[in-house]
C-alpha cells in the first residue's frame, strides 16, 4: 500500500473525504456549493467561499457567490451586495470593486484585493433579476418589473439562509450601486414587511438611482458647472427650462426646452466622456456605442425622446457593456469552461455577459422615487447614502437633493472625513442615514477609491462615526 492510499485510509476514518490528494471536505457535513480551487489563483484564500444557486418565484434560479469574512465570520455580518443595470450583473461587484478576488487583463489571472469588503463582513454577491449573468429560468421569460424583482430577490435570500443557517442570526445588511437604488429599498421593504426571520440592520445605496426627476435636474446643474457647457447653451435652458422659483429640466412641456436639454444630453454621452467617471478615460476612447448608449439613456430624461448621433464610426470589438466600461477580462474569465466548473455552473446556462440586453429590454420601472421606502425604512434600519462625486450617470447632487427631501433631523455639521492623511469625501449625518461624498470616485466607488470604500463601510456596519 502506497503512502496515498494509507492518507486516504486515515483520513475517511476522522470523517473527512478527500479530492485528489489535496482537498478534503467532511464527510457527511460538505456544502457542495463550496468552491475548492478558483481557477488562476496561485494560492487558495484562508476564507471559504461558495457559489451556487437560490430559488425565488417558479422556475427561476438566481445565481450567487457567497464568500465569508476573512475576520471573525461566525459573528461578522452578513452583507448582500447587487449591482445594476437593470439587468446587469453582480459578479462586476465582486470581481473588479469589492470584492475579494480581482483580474489581470489578461483574463485569466485573478489576484486578492487588499481593500475587499470581506475584511470585515461575510459578503454575498446576487446576479438578478433572472437572466442576469449566470441566473436563468427553465421557461426563459425574463420580462420583468421592480416589484417581481424585489419578491425575487427577498425568497432567494430566504433560500439563502436556509442553506446558510449558521448566519441567520449574524447582522444583515442590503447593499447596491445605480440601479440598486432601486433594487436595495423595494427589497430592504419585503424584508420590514415580510415573517422572514432575517436580521437586518441597515442598508446602503452607492451613486443609486432614488428619483429620476432630481436625477435629471441635478446632472444639467452637475454638467455646467463641471465645465462641459458653454454660456451660450447654459443661457438657452435657463431660458427656455426655468421660471422665477424653479428649473424644470426633467419633464419639462416646452419644446424648446426639450431640444436645448437634448443638446446638453449629447454632450454628456456622445462626445467620449466617461460617463462613470468623467475624469476617467473612455474604453477605447470612442464615443459608446447605439445599443448602449440607448441603455444608459433609459434611466435619464426619459420623458424626453432623445437620439443618439453618431460622432465617428465604432471600430471596436468589445463587447456591449456599459459606455466606456471595457469589461472583456470579466467575460474572458467567467466563460473558461474551468471558471464555469469551479463556480458549479450547469453547461446548459447561457454565457455570462456584464449586463443582458434581454432583461433590460423587457424591464418595467414601477417607481419614480424611492421617498416613500426610506421614509419607512428609516423607522427602524440605519441607512448610508454615498456617492462618487464625479459620476454622471448618478450624480452626488441628485442624491443630496433627495436625501435633503427627506426633511431627516440633522446630527452635527456637514464634515471632511480622511484617509491616509488626505481628504477622502464629505459626510452629513442624520438621524439613522449619512449622506457621504467620496472625492474623486466615479460610478464605481471601490473600484476608484478602494481604501476609502473599505473605511466606510467599515465605519458604517460598526456605526462608527465617519472622519
Amino acid at each position: 500500500m502506497n503512502n496515498f492510499c494509507l492518507t486516504l485510509l486515515v483520513t475517511v476514518s476522522v470523517g473527512l473525504v478527500c479530492v485528489g490528494s489535496v482537498k478534503c471536505r467532511r464527510n457527511g457535513g460538505a456544502n457542495p456549493d463550496e468552491v475548492l480551487a478558483l481557477p488562476g489563483l496561485a494560492v487558495q484564500p484562508n476564507f471559504k467561499h461558495y457559489s451556487g444557486y437560490l430559488k425565488a418565484s417558479g422556475t427561476k434560479k438566481l445565481h450567487y457567490w457567497f464568500v465569508e469574512s476573512q475576520s471573525k465570520p461566525e459573528t461578522d455580518p452578513v452583507t448582500l451586495w447587487m449591482n445594476g443595470g437593470p439587468g446587469c450583473s453582480s459578479l462586476d461587484g465582486m470581481l473588479s470593486e469589492l470584492g475579494p478576488f480581482h483580474l489581470r487583463d489578461d483574463g485569466k489571472t485573478v489576484y486578492m484585493n487588499p481593500y475587499s469588503w470581506n475584511n470585515a463582513s461575510n459578503v454575498l454577491f446576487l446576479e438578478a433579476p433572472a437572466g442576469v449573468g449566470f441566473s436563468y429560468s427553465d421557461d426563459k421569460k425574463y420580462a420583468t418589473n421592480d416589484d417581481e424583482v424585489s419578491m425575487d430577490n427577498y425568497l432567494a435570500l430566504q433560500d439563502f439562509f436556509t442553506k446558510f443557517p449558521q448566519f441567520a442570526n449574524n447582522s444583515f445588511y442590503v447593499t447596491g450601486e445605480s440601479y440598486g437604488g432601486i433594487y436595495v429599498p423595494t427589497l430592504s421593504m419585503r424584508i420590514l414587511k415580510g415573517n422572514a426571520s432575517i436580521n437586518m440592520k441597515g442598508f446602503a445605496v452607492g451613486n443609486g438611482l432614488s428619483s429620476y426627476a432630481l436625477n435629471d435636474d441635478s446632472l444639467i446643474y452637475f454638467g455646467y458647472y463641471h465645465g462641459l457647457f458653454g454660456l451660450d447653451l447654459w443661457t438657452q435652458l435657463q431660458t427656455s427650462c426655468c421660471n422665477d422659483t424653479a428649473c424644470n429640466f426633467h419633464d419639462n412641456t416646452q419644446s424648446e426646452c426639450s431640444l436645448v436639454v437634448g443638446e446638453a444630453m449629447n454632450i454628456i454621452y456622445n462626445i467620449g466622456l466617461n460617463v462613470y467617471n468623467l475624469y476617467g478615460d473612455c474604453a477605447g476612447g470612442i464615443p459608446p456605442h447605439v445599443k448602449t448608449f440607448k441603455a444608459a439613456m433609459s434611466n435619464l430624461f426619459r420623458a424626453y425622446k432623445i437620439k443618439y448621433k453618431p460622432l465617428i464610426k465604432n471600430t471596436m470589438k468589445i463587447s456591449e457593456s456599459p459606455p466606456c466600461i471595457n469589461a472583456t477580462a470579466i467575460i474572458t474569465y467567467l466563460n473558461d469552461p474551468a471558471v464555469r466548473k469551479a463556480l458549479h455552473i450547469p453547461d446548459t446556462v447561457q454565457d455570462w455577459d456584464i449586463c443582458s440586453d434581454i432583461v433590460g429590454a423587457q424591464y418595467t420601472r414601477t417607481y419614480d422615487t424611492m421617498f416613500t421606502q426610506y421614509q419607512s425604512l428609516l423607522q427602524k434600519y440605519r441607512g448610508m447614502v454615498y456617492n462618487g462625486d464625479i459620476d454622471m450617470a448618478c450624480n452626488f447632487l441628485g442624491d443630496e437633493w433627495f436625501v435633503e427631501s427627506l426633511k431627516l433631523d440633522k446630527v452635527g455639521d456637514r464634515r471632511e472625513w480622511v484617509v491616509n492623511s488626505q481628504i477622502a469625501g464629505f459626510v452629513q449625518d442624520y438621524k439613522n442615514l449619512s449622506l457621504v461624498t467620496i472625492k474623486g470616485a466615479g460610478h464605481m466607488v471601490p473600484q476608484d477609491k478602494p481604501a476609502e470604500s473599505l473605511k466606510m463601510f467599515t465605519s458604517f456596519i460598526n456605526s462608527i462615526p465617519l472622519k
